[in-house]
């Protein structure tokens, strides 16, 4: 790890009004299921509190995993 290293952010946007940020880890939430339609991750939007949820491929799986997202597996 670099000295700067601190805190991970992960940048996000609302399609609902479009508002784009920055979420801690603590913010997201990740679940792995048994095909790709089942794999996403979830978050609240910080500007209007609507509930997001997009889907996560195999990249964004690694990088919210080693970010610290907390993740919940379903078969």
């Amino acid at each position: 790890m670099s000295p700067m290293s601190g805190p991970v952010a992960f940048k996000a946007s609302c399609p609902d009004c479009r508002a784009r940020f920055e979420l801690d880890a603590g913010a997201l939430r990740l679940a792995i299921g048994g095909s790709r339609r089942a794999t996403f991750y979830s978050f609240t939007c910080p500007e209007c509190g609507a509930s997001v949820r997009k889907p996560a491929g195999e990249r964004i799986v690694e990088l919210l995993t080693g970010g610290g997202v907390s993740t919940l597996r379903s078969i």
